[in-house]
């Protein structure tokens, strides 16, 4: 009995095959990108103004050491409580006349923060802190401004502060954009984020 040859595979189109399953992976594949800290950067130095001179007590020093403990103040803290410890000095109000605070709602400790105007968080860091812990102390305190913010914005405009910044961004928002921009200035105003990274210790 004579032996079939066996048919030939017509292969001319699997590169165009490969090709297109390239593209489509291409086009429906996400890829994760690192996702930086928002910050906004000091304005160039100018030699004509001289800096502002602030209190020591506006400023509420966190620093987090190689071994990544948290100190505040200079005492030993966790950080589940610096969040916490922030509020209560951003909200502290402990100024008088000019510099008091008629919003804040904290002890108006005399020997803490004047007011939110005035308060500078100091973050100070070392080279071999971990990037994890890093992050983890941004976000407290971050937050703590963020809680401070919805606050106000609750007291004032019946909505949280977080509401108000996702309306601005929303296309199909129907309110006025403007009066919504300015109330978002207003609170920020109140509460502005003056956080201030040291240069890391070797």
């Amino acid at each position: 009995m004579a032996r079939r040859s066996a048919p030939d595979v017509n292969a001319g189109s699997m590169a165009d095959i490969a090709f297109l399953l390239l593209i489509f992976f291409l086009v429906t594949t996400t890829i994760d990108t690192d996702r930086g800290i928002s910050r906004k950067l000091p304005p160039p130095l100018d030699e004509t103004v001289e800096p502002p001179i602030i209190k020591q007590k506006n400023v509420f020093v966190v620093e987090v050491n190689k071994n990544n403990d948290l100190l505040v103040e200079e005492v030993p803290m966790e950080l589940k409580d610096l969040r916490a410890a922030a509020i209560e000095f951003l909200d502290n109000g402990g100024g008088v006349g000019s510099e008091a605070c008629d919003f804040c709602q904290g002890a108006k400790d005399p020997s803490s923060s004047d007011n939110p105007v005035k308060a500078v968080i100091s973050l100070r860091n070392n080279r071999e802190t971990s990037y994890s812990t890093y992050i983890a102390v941004q976000n407290e305190l971050v937050a703590a401004y963020n809680e401070l913010r919805n606050r106000e914005s609750q007291r004032l405009y019946g909505k949280s502060f977080i509401q108000m910044e996702e309306e601005l961004k929303d296309v199909l928002y129907s309110g006025s954009k403007d009066r919504l921009k300015e109330q978002i200035k207003n609170i920020q105003m109140m509460f502005p984020e003056k956080l201030s990274e040291a240069e890391p210790k070797k």
